[in-house]
């Protein structure tokens, strides 16, 4: 495992917890015992990154009061119990309060390693989708992922805080690729919206009678529709463009009874990769003002600048931390030949190639410029760069920011270290920091 699940084994008989404790920790796991529910209690808190396994008598607070206490703190949290032979109607018990499982002694060490290991499966998955409605509930977290110090960068943070303070409804336009959903929960997470529903479907994915249904109802057993579940929050409709006429009657309606201010924030989210379509002529006039009433166009990557390089760097760093690789380092006719790609699937496209290229990087074959040909090749497209021509100097400049980066980066702010390696003056280096805005303290 990289990183070992944690077991807490609870037992009053310490030469059971000891066994235990050895067996999983020969699988993998990194345990730590217990020799009281009262001692326990101190350390398995809500969000306990692992696994409990608890005998269920014990003196003073037994397993049953125990794992009451443990599922009324987090009932999500796996508790395997530990029984003896005329406890198994109690360990029944024990499941429908809320335990993961139960064994009874004398139990298989195999089985019981199976056990711990789909439990502690189980408690990953658990943790990973909270963490993740934490960031998407998190306002901060998500402006940090819309990386970039590109003028069009810059302007687009400053638009979403406003918008998300002016909490009516949005538009967000943008070619494939561009970042629009992650933008409808930034506008989501940092406006008076933030902590409540935030429901999102396609317009695309489902035919006319299912879109209906899920948008407008009737209630199921399955639950609401997703105008109702959202009421009070944000209702996000990607590929806009694909609404039926019919549906987007329902949708103007819906948004006419609310009144003033709206009840529901609608954001919808356009597709803007066909030039021949426009919303406009898409949607019906009425429903088209309503929604382009506020509205946010997000950049191509290919009007970016070195915002590339910035991207490209991050995913390959990301990339080499879960492959275990070592992330390629740019050329500098490489960190040319990123910056004039016209990128027609923008960012998505650069994530893909930043992991293709960590990929290449760890069999020690391939190069960034076969990449990126081979995209090309593959979309069909005949232009090779961008058509927006730009001096050399700034291919040079946003080659040399990025070098004395990344540089920075793997010496964590050792300046002796980065002027050895890039054989510079201190003088030179503090100049050039100074000019690309780089400095010290963010390294360290």
């Amino acid at each position: 495992m990289a990183e070992q699940t944690r077991i807490a084994i609870v037992d009053d008989e310490q030469d059971m917890r000891q066994s235990i404790s050895q067996w999983l920790a020969l699988s993998g796991f990194a345990t730590e015992t217990y020799g009281s529910a009262e001692e326990a209690l101190k350390k398995v808190t809500p969000d306990f990154p692992g696994v409990v396994i608890s005998d269920i008598r014990m003196p003073g607070m037994d397993g049953m009061t125990f794992l009451k206490r443990l599922m009324s703190a987090d009932s999500s949290l796996p508790v395997i119990m530990i029984t003896g032979h005329g406890d198994v109607p109690m360990a029944v018990e024990a499941m429908q309060l809320g335990a993961y499982d139960f064994m009874e002694k004398p139990f298989n060490p195999d089985r019981l390693t199976d056990l711990a290991r789909r439990a502690a499966q189980a408690r990953k998955l658990t943790l990973d989708n909270r963490a993740l409605r934490r960031e998407l509930s998190d306002g901060t977290v998500l402006m940090r992922k819309l990386i970039g110090t590109s003028p069009a960068m810059e302007r687009l943070r400053e638009d979403i805080l406003d918008l998300g303070q002016a909490d009516t409804h949005v538009l967000i336009d943008g070619e494939t690729g561009t970042g629009k959903t992650l933008v409808a929960h930034a506008l989501h997470a940092v406006g008076p919206r933030a902590g409540k529903t935030f429901a999102l479907t396609s317009c695309a994915a489902l035919g006319e009678e299912e879109l209906g249904a899920k948008l407008f109802g009737p209630v199921t057993e399955g639950g609401l529709p997703l105008v109702e579940e959202a009421r009070g929050g944000t209702l996000v409709l990607e590929d806009i463009e694909s609404l039926p006429l019919s549906l987007q009657a329902r949708l103007t309606t819906f948004i006419n009874e609310q009144g003033t201010p709206a009840e529901t924030r609608i954001v919808a989210i356009h597709n803007g990769s066909d030039p021949e379509r426009s919303l406009e002529d898409a949607l019906r006039p009425d429903l088209f003002y309503r929604l382009a009433a506020m509205k946010l166009v997000l950049p191509p990557l290919r009007s970016r600048g070195e915002d590339v390089l910035t991207l490209f760097t991050h995913f390959a760093e990301a990339f080499g931390e879960e492959y275990g690789a070592t992330p390629p380092q740019l050329s500098a006719q490489e960190a040319a030949q990123l910056l004039q790609a016209p990128w027609p699937g923008n960012v998505r496209q650069l994530i893909n190639l930043a992991e293709r290229a960590v990929l290449q990087q760890r069999r020690g074959t391939g190069s960034i410029s076969s990449l990126l040909m081979s995209d090309t090749q593959e979309q069909g497209e005949t232009v090779q760069v961008t058509t927006e021509g730009k001096p050399l100097k700034e291919y040079v400049e946003a080659f040399e920011r990025m070098l004395i980066d990344n540089t920075m980066r793997r010496h964590r702010g050792s300046i002796a270290g980065v002027m050895e390696e890039l054989s510079l003056p201190r003088r030179t280096l503090n100049e050039k920091m100074a000019k690309y805005g780089l400095s010290r303290s963010n390294y360290l």
